[in-house]
């Protein structure tokens, strides 16, 4: 009962965030459109952020309930991600003007953009792991950030990409993929080159202590 009520106000939420900016969508309207009180609301969220973490949570997990397909281990890094980041935008599909509307919201407001940033870090995060490319340590950290910045453009033109085959999409998907690949081989290779500063440790173990040159006299 508690997942079809916590449902319920996700799918209300959605259906005013289609309506109007994130910004403007009260505790109140939720409750209204939903057919559940305010008390039922907060036990089940704290805010609308909330909701929306929840709506976006629930789509990681459609996207990491759809598998992989036979051999796609096989194939290569690049192909695998775009397969899983295609799978999202079909799950996203019912809901592309409540996705408009959130762009519209983060390029409006730059605190918002932060913080739908660091949730969509954690959600692309899963997206790298279910295409079973490392995640791990900083260099995960990069690939995430770097996925939220190609699935931000691939977005823009998905939203306005009326061929049911989605051409335009996933020609742009490929294109983002491609360059984002390119820029973390350079970073990759950047890295190389760049020394390991020290410990304190190894830092103090290098010095010569005192005396040391007038006992080596």
């Amino acid at each position: 009962m508690a997942d079809v009520q916590r449902d319920k106000i996700v799918q209300a939420f959605l259906a005013l965030l289609a309506e109007k900016p994130f910004e403007t969508i009260s505790l109140g309207e939720v409750a209204g459109r939903a057919a559940v009180s305010l008390a039922e609301l907060r036990r089940e969220f704290g805010s609308t952020f909330d909701m929306l973490s929840a709506f976006m949570r629930d789509t990681d997990d459609k996207v990491l309930a759809g598998g992989t397909d036979a051999g796609i281990d096989e194939s290569p890094a690049r192909d695998r991600l775009f397969d899983v980041l295609m799978r999202r935008l079909e799950i996203l599909a019912p809901h592309r003007e409540a996705v408009r509307s959130l762009t519209r919201s983060a390029q409006r407001n730059p605190a918002f953009a932060l913080a739908l940033n660091s949730r969509s870090l954690r959600s692309q995060q899963w997206m790298l792991a279910a295409a079973n490319i490392d995640t791990a340590g900083v260099q995960g950290c990069v690939r995430a950030q770097g996925l939220v910045m190609v699935m931000g453009r691939t977005l823009r033109v998905w939203l306005d990409d009326e061929d049911p085959g989605l051409a335009r999409t996933m020609a742009a998907l490929d294109r983002e993929l491609a360059n984002g690949e390119r820029a973390l081989n350079l970073l990759n290779g950047l890295c190389r080159f760049v020394p390991r500063w020290p410990s304190p440790g190894q830092r103090r173990s290098r010095r010569r202590p005192r005396g040391a040159e007038s006992a080596a006299a």
